[in-house]
């Protein structure tokens, strides 16, 4: 027998010891060695085609080429409540992607907020039956949940390398990733009710109309669409909110409605158009094979992704579950509408600027994950095949989005940058330790001006916070004194860091980029060569601590 036949068999053994001894306990395990390691990884490589060297916990790039699927071991933020085997499920078979016939219906996705009584009831037929698939079909809702879970909870390490945590947040992969479980979520609908037609509904949060939650998610509390762990303060039917794109996770201010949705058009038009000229400012920074998670988010997970998420759950419960925290935020129905917005403002991205583009890198086109579809089958698929929407057989119906015409405006006239705020920032001055009260800095510009087609950024480096909680952190630029009733309306308002409750004591380390080019052409201090940048922490336990702050210029 070949030597490598020997490792198939041994790594098979490995995988199957490995995983019954994850049911037998109710929960999951860790691979406890590196050799353990090894023999999954040669599995999976034989099992999901992947070819080329491989060391054991080496680094040097490549695309990322999914979750090791033999080993899971997700992590939960404190008094999580029970969800079951937050785990992709393990098959011995993995099938390859494979694009949809062009003869293959198209499906729309719409509004959810226009969503008539017949497509409600086909809606919640397709749930209700997700939901009674029997708790060992991969298919079903709560094991479609806990997919999610793993991905983003650390329950899986890197194919090929043991011990190192595979993230979908807080890099380039967020965006697709996302687009490819909302995939196979609506295929598995569509499949349950026998409509190949079927397509999910978006949330469409950035328009007026769109501005509340759904009346399909909570106007019926026996419907399967509906969840009991949402804020009930945020309930259209009884409180007619709007919600609130820059929520601080705390008590909110009172404030009309036409106030809140002004705000709400600016700080889109800030993360889709000020903070979105670039590839890499709107998809997040590179992630490669080896690498640590969290190398920056993209300017839609930065906001508003996490705050849609917090305002949505049930702060009673310990940690706003079920939206307010990644291991149970897909276990309500309004996840996938929320993420059907988010996917689509992607699209909306990409077809509104002939300069926006996704990256042609191969390290991102070649990324892999491992989804169920609806015939229950392991799928692997990577990046490239979800990058033209219509190929994937779904569209989404044009809406208005008044955000394009309501850029932010200053909060105070023009002024010279204040030098008596701090001091100029040293290599010593840092990592600057944030607390309750606000923090201001100056921050040298390396250069006075840019060409046309260069973007100014901000950079905030080694942002470290407690992942156990909700964090957010709001920055602003050359901003007046007294910022606490300062929103993104105002120029001065460069955007925000958010981060939900998902590891329990783990202290991360993550990378903040804001493109600040709007921002300066409004409060008009190109001949400063400082700007002044002060945080300000607006929820989050403890302190958080940054490590770096400078400007580059990016194309």
């Amino acid at each position: 027998m070949k030597l490598s036949s020997c490792l198939l068999m041994l790594g098979l053994f490995a995988l199957l010891a490995n995983t019954c001894n994850s049911h037998s306990k109710g929960g999951s395990t860790m691979a406890s060695s590196k050799w353990e390691g090894w023999l999954s990884w040669f599995l999976l490589r034989d099992l999901a085609g992947i070819t080329g060297p491989h060391t054991v916990g080496s680094g040097g790039g490549g695309p990322i080429q999914g979750p090791d699927l033999s080993q899971c071991r997700p992590e939960f933020p404190s008094y999580a409540r029970p969800v079951g085997y937050c785990c992709v499920p393990p098959n011995s078979t993995i099938i390859d992607y494979q694009v949809l016939p062009p003869t293959s219906p198209l499906r729309i996705r719409r509004p959810a907020h226009t969503a008539d009584p017949a497509y409600i009831a086909k809606y919640a037929e397709a749930i209700a039956l997700m939901k009674a698939l029997p708790d060992d079909d991969p298919r079903s809702f709560n094991n479609q949940a806990r997919i999610h879970c793993a991905y983003c909870n650390n329950g899986h390490s890197q194919l090929g390398f043991p011990g190192l945590d595979l993230q979908i947040h807080y890099s380039w992969l967020f965006l697709p990733w996302h687009r490819f479980f909302l995939y196979f979520h609506e295929r598995i609908l569509g499949s349950l009710i026998g409509d190949p037609t079927f397509a999910i509904p978006f949330w469409n949060w950035d328009s007026p109309l769109g501005m509340s939650l759904p009346h399909m998610y909570e106007a019926n509390s026996s419907s399967p669409l509906y969840s009991p762990n949402r804020d009930a303060a945020h309930q259209p039917l009884t409180t007619g909110r709007i919600i609130d794109l820059n929520y601080n996770g705390v008590y909110e201010s009172p404030i009309t409605a036409e106030e809140q949705i002004d705000i709400n058009l600016k700080l889109m038009y800030r993360q889709m158009v000020s903070n979105g000229k670039t590839t890499s400012l709107f998809l997040g920074a590179s992630y490669r094979a080896g690498d640590k998670p969290a190398p920056g988010l993209g300017s839609l997970e930065t906001a508003p992704h996490g705050q849609v998420h917090a305002w949505t759950g049930d702060c009673k419960q310990p940690n706003c579950e079920d939206m307010g925290t990644f291991y149970t935020a897909a276990f309500d129905p309004i996840f996938f509408a929320h993420h059907g917005n988010l996917d689509r403002l992607w699209h909306v991205w990409k077809s509104s600027d002939a300069e926006h583009k996704n990256y042609d890198d191969v390290d991102f086109l070649e990324a892999a994950f491992f989804f169920y579809d609806e015939n229950a089958q392991l799928v692997r698929v990577k990046i490239k095949d979800c990058l033209d929407e219509e190929m994937m057989g779904y569209t989404y119906q044009d809406v208005d989005l008044p955000w394009q015409t309501s850029r932010p405006t200053p909060a105070s006239p023009r002024t010279r940058v204040n030098t008596e705020v701090t001091t100029e920032l040293t290599v010593a001055s840092f990592p600057v330790t944030l607390g309750e009260e606000a923090v201001s800095m100056r921050v040298k510009r390396t250069r006075l001006f840019r060409n046309a087609k260069e973007e100014e950024v901000l950079v905030v480096e080694g942002i470290e916070i407690d992942m156990g909680v909700y964090v957010k952190l709001d920055v602003y630029v050359n901003a007046p004194p007294g910022l606490e009733g300062m929103t993104p309306a105002a120029s001065e308002f460069a955007g925000s860091f958010v981060s939900l409750p998902h590891r329990h004591g783990v202290m991360s380390k993550i990378v903040l980029r804001l493109g600040i080019t709007d921002l300066l052409e409004d409060l008009e201090p190109e001949g400063d060569d400082n700007i002044v940048v002060t945080f300000v922490k607006r929820s989050g336990m403890g302190e958080i601590k940054i490590g770096w702050v400078f400007i580059e210029f990016i194309m």
